[in-house]
C-alpha cells in the first residue's frame, strides 16, 4: 500500500516522521475538554462522547441559559431613550449608554429618538428604494369652502417631547398624527375657497391654520409631541381639469403681479405727492402771513397819513404827490425838451432807449427842424413810458 493512500503511512510520512497537526481551532476538543472540566467539577463520570448521557443535555440547557441571559443587553444611541416595559409596563427610562435588562419575554425595550423629528407624508407615498411617489386618493382629495374638489399634498415634522407618553397613551402613535394632520388640513381647507387656495399666500395661510389646530389637537391628547411643522401643501386640481385650472391659475398669478406693480408704484407716487403737498402748503401760509403782514402796515400808514391829513390837507396832498412822483420817476426814463426853442424835435425814443436786441444803438443822423406852431407846455403829471418834464431856462 502506499504511504499517501487512505490507511497507509497514517501520521507518518515516507521517511518515518510525524505529522504535526495544522494549527487551528478544534470545536469538537475544544467541548471535549470543556466537558471533562464540567464533570470533574461536578464529579460525574460516564460516557467520553461529546453527547453522552444527561450531561449533554445539561450543557445545552447552560448555554441556551447564558444566551438568554446574554440577550439582555441593549444599547441606547445618543439621543434616543429607551422605556424598559415588564409585561406590558413601564419600569423605567434609559438614557444613551450600555443597558441590560430581564430578557423576552419578561422585559422589552422601545427606543425612542426624542433629538430627530419625525417626518409623515399625507396625500402622497415615497417608495424608500426607488424613490418613486405614489399618490393616495384617500387622503389627498380635499373640498374647499366653495365645494371645488382639490387634490393635495404635504407633510408635517414633529419632535417627541415625553417618551411615556407617546409610548402610553395612544395605541399607534404614528398613525394617530397622521389622522390628525389630515383632519386639521381639511378644516382649514374648508375656510377658503378655491381661488385662495391655489395662491402662494393662500397656501402659507392654510399651512399656519393647519398648523395651530394639529398642535391643539395633540396637546388635547396629551402624546407628548411637541415642534409640530406643516410645509405649505401643494395644493392642485384635481388631474381630469387640470389644464382649466392652470389657466385660472396663470390669469391669478398675472393679476397678483399687475397689482404688486400697482401698488409698488403708488408706494412711490404717494409720498412724492404728500410731500408736494406740504411744501405747497407751507408756501401757502408763508405768503399768507407775508401779505398780512404787508396789509397790516399798510393800514397802520394809511391810519397815519389820514391823521395828518385832517390836520393839514393841502401840505398833505402836496406832499403825497412828490412822493408818488418820486416813486414813478425813478423807475422810468426822463426826457429833457426845451420848449423856448419854438420848434418840435423828434428824438427817436425806441432807438435810444437800450433793449435787449439792441444793446449799443447808433446815434441817430441829425433830424431836419420844420417849423410848428407853438404847443401848450405838457402836463408835468403825464405818466407813460416816456416822461416829459418842462425845464426852466
Amino acid at each position: 500500500m502506499a504511504w499517501n493512500q487512505p490507511g497507509g503511512a497514517g501520521d507518518k510520512d515516507p521517511w518515518g516522521k510525524r505529522k504535526v497537526p495544522e494549527p487551528g481551532f478544534d470545536l469538537e476538543r475544544a467541548l471535549r475538554t470543556l466537558r471533562n472540566r464540567m464533570r470533574r467539577f461536578f464529579g460525574i463520570r460516564g460516557d467520553d462522547s461529546i453527547g453522552g448521557g444527561g450531561f449533554g443535555v445539561a450543557l445545552v440547557l447552560v448555554v441556551l441559559v447564558v444566551a438568554w441571559v446574554m440577550s439582555g443587553f441593549y444599547i441606547v444611541q445618543q439621543g434616543e431613550r429607551g422605556v424598559v416595559i415588564q409585561f406590558g409596563q413601564k419600569t423605567s427610562v434609559k438614557d444613551a449608554g450600555l443597558h441590560w435588562r430581564w430578557p423576552y419575554p419578561i422585559q422589552r425595550v422601545e427606543k425612542v429618538n426624542v433629538e430627530k423629528p419625525f417626518s409623515l407624508s399625507i396625500g402622497f407615498r415615497i417608495n424608500a428604494r426607488s424613490g418613486a411617489k405614489s399618490k393616495v386618493p384617500k387622503e389627498a382629495l380635499v373640498l374647499t369652502q366653495d365645494e371645488s374638489v382639490v387634490d393635495v399634498e404635504f407633510s408635517v415634522q414633529y419632535k417627541v417631547d415625553d417618551v411615556e407618553a407617546y409610548l402610553f397613551n395612544v395605541k399607534d402613535p404614528e398613525t394617530t398624527i397622521a389622522q390628525a394632520a389630515e383632519s386639521a388640513l381639511r378644516e382649514a381647507l374648508a375656510k377658503h375657497t378655491l381661488d385662495i387656495a391655489l395662491t402662494e399666500d393662500g397656501r402659507s395661510e392654510v399651512a399656519r391654520t393647519a398648523q395651530v389646530l394639529l398642535q391643539k389637537t395633540l396637546d388635547r391628547y396629551a402624546m407628548g409631541v411637541a415642534s409640530v411643522t406643516v410645509d405649505k401643501p401643494l395644493v392642485q386640481p384635481p388631474e381630469e381639469v387640470r389644464a382649466a385650472f392652470d389657466e385660472v391659475a396663470k390669469v391669478v398669478k398675472e393679476a397678483q403681479g399687475l397689482k404688486s406693480e400697482a401698488e409698488a408704484y403708488a408706494g412711490e407716487i404717494l409720498p412724492r405727492a404728500r410731500a408736494t403737498v406740504a411744501r405747497q402748503i407751507q408756501e401757502a401760509e408763508a405768503y399768507k402771513a407775508t401779505i398780512v403782514t404787508h396789509a397790516d402796515g399798510d393800514a397802520r400808514r394809511f391810519a397815519l397819513i389820514a391823521n395828518e391829513y385832517i390836520k393839514a390837507p393841502a401840505i398833505t396832498r402836496e406832499r403825497l404827490y412828490i412822493e408818488m412822483m418820486e416813486q414813478v420817476l425813478t423807475s422810468t426814463t426822463k426826457v429833457f425838451v426845451d420848449t423856448k426853442a419854438g420848434s418840435v424835435i423828434n428824438l427817436p425814443i425806441d432807438k435810444l432807449m437800450p433793449t435787449p436786441d439792441n444793446a449799443i444803438a447808433t446815434p441817430p443822423a441829425a433830424e431836419t427842424e420844420t417849423p410848428a406852431p407853438a404847443k401848450a407846455a405838457p402836463n408835468p403829471r403825464a405818466r407813460g413810458d416816456q416822461r416829459t418834464r418842462k425845464v426852466s431856462p
